[in-house]
């Protein structure tokens, strides 16, 4: 393949009045270290693992908040490219890396590759608590979901297969990369968003673990629990194992 990617990153968005309580809890669930911030406003910084590559960033943002990846390539303007004839959009591009729109509006940036390679181990915790940040799971309305599906299997050359239920299509990467892409059909159409998956050993162990770090209960799922962050994002703690990625079964 022609554009291949070489390491990715989720980054938490979240609102810049909430960023200083959403990186304190992102930090202590996957301990890291905040980098010193980088951006025109100081908006970016990386979560630098003890261990490992990083591979999460959080962004401060004007309004809204969820997720978005960052693919890390050898080749941007490339990479760029081939998004474009795939069907998406140039938001803005800066010297170097690009911020691009997917065809079902999911906003994603193309950023160089600066050797990363090493995944971060599992975080684990007396008492059970194990975890791995896991998919930027992108959720979608019917309209546009197949489209996204084929868009980030053609952009991407991941394997690509429909999920343990219906609503659920998988993007993955080649072992060594750390963020997989999970597509979610919503029941019903509305503005596309996206949110962080955790993997976990234990759920009810780590949801311990992250409301004594302020995170609140939102739902329960078939196998997964939806959270809120202390900054007001929700996410996911799944049952996929943090190690091996198998589903429970």
């Amino acid at each position: 393949m022609s554009r291949p990617i070489r390491w990715t990153y989720a980054v938490v968005d979240r609102p810049a009045e909430h960023i200083g309580p959403a990186c304190d809890f992102w930090t202590a669930v996957t301990r890291t270290k905040l980098s010193p911030p980088r951006g025109e406003r100081g908006e970016f910084v990386t979560l630098v693992p003890e261990a490992g590559d990083a591979c999460l960033k959080a962004q401060a943002v004007r309004s809204g908040g969820g997720a978005h990846l960052d693919l890390a390539v050898e080749d941007v303007p490339a990479l760029v490219a081939a998004a474009r004839r795939l069907g998406a959009d140039v938001v803005v591009e800066h010297p170097g890396w690009a911020v691009l729109r997917s065809p079902g509006g999911r906003l994603f940036c193309a950023v160089p590759w600066k050797g990363e390679s090493v995944r971060p181990p599992v975080v684990e915790q007396p008492g059970g608590a194990a975890d791995r940040l896991d998919h930027v799971c992108l959720d979608l309305g019917p309209a546009v979901f197949d489209a996204e599906v084929a868009f980030w299997s053609d952009l991407t050359g991941w394997e690509s297969y429909p999920g343990s239920l219906p609503e659920f299509h998988v993007i993955r990467p080649p072992a060594a990369l750390p963020v997989r892409i999970l597509l979610q059909r919503l029941g019903a159409d509305r503005p596309s968003s996206a949110h962080l998956d955790v993997a976990c050993a234990d759920i009810d162990a780590t949801r311990a673990r992250q409301e004594r770090l302020g995170a609140v209960f939102v739902a329960q799922g078939a196998h997964w629990t939806v959270m809120r962050d202390p900054a007001g994002g929700t996410y996911c703690l799944t049952s996929r194992d943090p190690w091996t990625g198998g589903l429970p079964g």
